[in-house]
């Protein structure tokens, strides 16, 4: 598996960051040049079916997993920090679990270990609908999206993922039909035979209800040398809605 990324920087410790469902490397783009200016070396990853990386195969955890693990060791990166949010928080834990001392430190951004119910039926019924195909602008694409989808920001989250092809019309970056199918797979617990002792910072939105106050003691049999911090005014993107507090915490964290 080659995966797509961006490297910015050149010395410093590295960090890699994986996004969530729906998401590619660009919406990480602002935070990691911001990282990187403070002595880091900071590589932007799309996950399989997402992005300009490959889509093929199936979208579960322990796939996800294996194809950082091939990452990390196409890049000779021997002690990265791994942050993820929400997807990618799972895939890096999934990571962690099976591998570690590995890696340096850990971040998971607004997920936790538990299963997850189904909660995207309502968007994958209007990305299969909305005729990628025939849209002339974004524009019909959100106003045809905005009958299943009524928050703009979220609809400006995935219909960045739209692109025009060379030859007419538009299509979709990340692979439509695996997360239509394989949607559930992406609530799959985390488990572990015995704990990750490495350091670990989980960073949640105070608005956002994926990491609940009874999670953390689930949370901690897995990972005992957690820490949670709580950013206010902020749902489940944290780091898109409060960047500037996300980032001075990521770094207070990584220089620790």
């Amino acid at each position: 598996m080659q995966l797509n990324f961006k490297k910015i920087g050149e010395t410093g410790p590295a960090l890699i960051i994986l996004h969530g469902v729906f998401g590619f490397l660009d919406n990480w783009l602002t935070i990691g040049k911001t990282i990187s200016e403070q002595g880091f070396v900071v590589y932007l990853v799309d996950q399989r079916h997402h992005g300009r990386s490959s889509h093929e195969g199936s979208l579960d955890f322990p796939t996800l997993a294996e194809d950082l693990k091939e990452f990390l060791e196409q890049q000779n990166l021997t002690s990265p920090t791994l942050l993820g949010h929400s997807m990618g928080g799972k895939t890096v834990m999934e990571y962690a679990v099976h591998y570690p001392g590995t890696f340096e430190k850990l971040v998971v951004v607004d997920i936790g270990t538990k299963q997850y119910p189904m909660h995207h039926t309502k968007i994958l019924q209007g990305l299969n609908a909305l005729p990628v195909e025939d849209i002339e602008n974004r524009q019909q694409a959100d106003d045809f999206f905005s009958e299943y989808e009524p928050i703009l920001a979220v609809r400006q989250f995935l219909l960045k993922n739209l692109y025009r092809k060379e030859d007419g019309g538009f299509d979709w970056r990340f692979n439509l039909p695996v997360l239509t199918t394989d949607m559930a797979k992406v609530g799959a617990p985390i488990t572990a035979e015995k704990p990750v002792e490495t350091a670990t910072l989980f960073i949640r939105g105070e608005k956002s209800n994926y990491i609940l106050d009874e999670d953390w003691d689930d949370i901690l049999k897995i990972f005992p040398n957690a820490k949670l911090e709580t950013i206010a005014n902020a749902g489940h993107w944290v780091q898109a809605e409060q960047p500037k507090v996300f980032v001075e915490q990521l770094l207070a964290f990584l220089k620790s």
